[in-house]
């Protein structure tokens, strides 16, 4: 009876350790105000797409702990923030790539979606090559090095429109709607 009662006990408890892990992971996150005093705005506002007086950005902030070797740290905060960059970056293009394949099935034009897919796949590969490194901030309390990167909508554009295996449809979509879409998702992150 006693080894029945200690499993129950058991049982128990376990279920209530993954009814609390289960709660705690779904826990609403606020990407846009860490609340760290004295650090510059772009710290606490996370990543984002911005629209800051028609010129667009996607940018990504990343951390890194306190290490030994500062170089290292600094590298290690700068490719997270690359990383912010890239997984915004990259819902941007699955946006693009909705709007534009619902654009072209109420034609009738017959482009291969699967070539469009790997298409903006491969845009989305090469433009974030061109994400740079604008600032850098360390707290002093902790030791935590911040880094900042961006990528400017108008290179992403230059190099849609340079692309040379992107069928002509999809350059013009994007010459034409890339802004909107932006626009769109900068308002929804507000």
């Amino acid at each position: 009876m006693t080894q029945h009662y200690l499993k129950c006990l058991s049982l128990s408890f376990l279920c209530m350790v993954c009814i609390v892990l289960a709660a705690c992971s779904s826990r609403t996150v606020v990407k846009s105000d860490l609340g760290i005093r004295g650090a510059p705005d772009w710290v606490n506002e996370g990543k984002q797409a911005l629209n800051d007086g028609g010129k667009r950005f996607f940018r990504g902030v990343g951390t890194a702990a306190s290490i030994n070797d500062e170089f290292l740290q600094r590298s290690t905060a700068d490719n997270r923030a690359r990383a912010e960059v890239a997984q915004i970056f990259s819902s941007y293009m699955n946006v693009v790539a909705n709007d534009y394949s619902a654009a072209i099935s109420d034609t009738d034009d017959t482009i291969n979606e699967q070539a469009t897919s790997n298409t903006i796949k491969n845009i989305t590969e090469i433009d974030l090559i061109g994400v740079e490194i604008i600032a850098r901030w360390k707290d002093k309390r902790t030791g935590i090095v911040y880094s900042l990167a961006e990528l400017d909508m108008k290179k992403f554009k230059t190099i849609a429109a340079s692309a040379k295996d992107m069928d002509a449809k999809l350059k013009s979509y994007i010459e034409q709607k890339a802004d909107s879409i932006f626009d769109t998702m900068a308002e929804r992150n507000k």
